[in-house]
């Protein structure tokens, strides 16, 4: 099987982007990842994640609308749609076409615009994620499915609102030395859990999740370029390999699953991406996890293996899972503070991998001496996930 690459990532400022148009702001990424490779064409195929361009920015089409933004024409362009999880599902998609000899450089590229209309309306879009008949008309957004799950978490481990606010806290100050991140503002337990400015910043979202347990409504797109190692000389960077990739389902109603609190999707996409790679969690350097809602961090931990159930905040609180820890996870800040441009998390969370493995993240973030680097992009509430896991050379 073919060995593929990534030579090339770009990204732009993850916050308000609503003075550009959404192709615009994803061909930003898209020179930016292409310039870090060095090359200005020669793009055989073009992959686009994207979950609401349709409802969101009144365009469908983008993938072809961006290839001629960027004179890329003839290229083989496709849209990639699944929900949170398109930017990691393009990915994939991406790697295939590449290991199926169909082409040799790929460009692709996520992006999502959520900023220009209000942030009830971007809950009532992500929503749509859910049952129309079962779900939706009971009031079911993901801030409340999150809020059930985390309740559920903390009667049967014992885990506390104020363990739950070091997640936050370690994620804002990742995000504070990084130039990309919607929020790059540090906060502290006691901010956090103060309930005087309840009406301002601090009130509960969905109890037992405040403001400052979820993420972001954000703009924002991200872009790699990736190749044939066999012809990756060519590119200015030198290759970081995809190792394995891994994706599954789980039932899309989650009532109907036996255990809410089991994230089997993420623990078979994890499975299915070490077995790939021929490693084992023990051998991840660092992980981006998909926290749209600190608890997901805590809980993505623990199913891609790398600690027991219920034991994950007991690592939080030693500091192992900080940058200098023994595990650094969401070294760029998480969904948390980097922020959530839902379709273009996947290549976000992809982009980080990359910086890091290269050595090439900013003072502060560098994870030292990384050898691979796992993430997990989650979509609905666990009902379709990708992991994905890149290696040095």
């Amino acid at each position: 099987m073919r060995k593929v690459g990534v030579v090339g990532i770009g990204h732009t400022k993850f916050g308000n982007l609503s003075d550009y148009e959404l192709v615009d702001i994803m061909a930003y990424a898209s020179l930016n990842a292409m310039e870090d490779a060095g090359i200005d064409g020669g793009i055989d195929q073009v992959m686009v994640g994207n979950m609401g361009a349709g409802m969101l920015n009144h365009q469908t089409g983008i993938e072809s609308a961006l290839v001629s933004t960027l004179n890329l024409e003839p290229a083989m362009a496709e849209l990639v749609s699944n929900g949170p999880a398109s930017g990691s599902s393009a990915f994939k998609m991406g790697y295939m076409a590449i290991v199926s000899g169909m082409a040799d450089v790929v460009l692709v590229t996520a992006g999502e615009q959520m900023r220009r209309i209000t942030g009830w309306e971007a809950t009532d879009f992500v929503a749509t994620l859910s049952h129309p008949e079962v779900e939706y008309p009971y009031g079911l957004t993901l801030p409340a499915f999150a809020a059930m799950f985390t309740r559920a978490y903390m009667a049967k481990y014992g885990l506390t609102e104020r363990q739950l606010s070091l997640i936050s806290v370690k994620d804002h100050l990742n995000a504070e030395k990084n130039p990309f991140a919607h929020v790059q503002l540090p906060v502290t337990m006691e901010g956090i859990a103060d309930s005087s400015h309840a009406s301002v910043v601090n009130s509960y979202v969905s109890e037992p999740l405040r403001l400052y347990h979820m993420c972001p409504v954000s703009d924002g797109a991200a872009s790699v370029v990736m190749c044939a190692m066999d012809g990756a000389a060519r590119f200015k960077k030198k290759p970081v390999r995809i190792a394995g990739i891994g994706s599954a389902t789980d039932t899309h109603c989650v009532h109907n699953r036996k255990d809410p609190l089991d994230l089997k999707a993420v623990r078979l996409a994890a499975e299915t991406a070490y077995k790939m790679a021929g490693i084992g969690p023990k051998d991840i350097s660092f992980a981006e996890l998909h926290d749209a809602f600190v608890i997901l961090e805590l809980c993505l931990a623990e199913e891609v293996g790398f600690f027991k159930k219920g034991k994950a905040i007991e690592a939080i609180e030693k500091g192992e899972t900080e940058v200098s820890g023994r595990l650094p996870i969401n070294p760029s800040g998480g969904l948390k503070a980097k922020g959530h441009p839902v379709g273009a998390t996947g290549i976000s969370q992809i982009y980080e991998l990359v910086k890091q493995l290269r050595g090439e993240a900013e003072k502060g973030r560098q994870v030292k001496n990384p050898k691979y680097g796992l993430a997990v992009n989650f979509g609905g509430f666990g009902n379709n996930v990708v992991a994905t896991i890149l290696a040095k050379e």
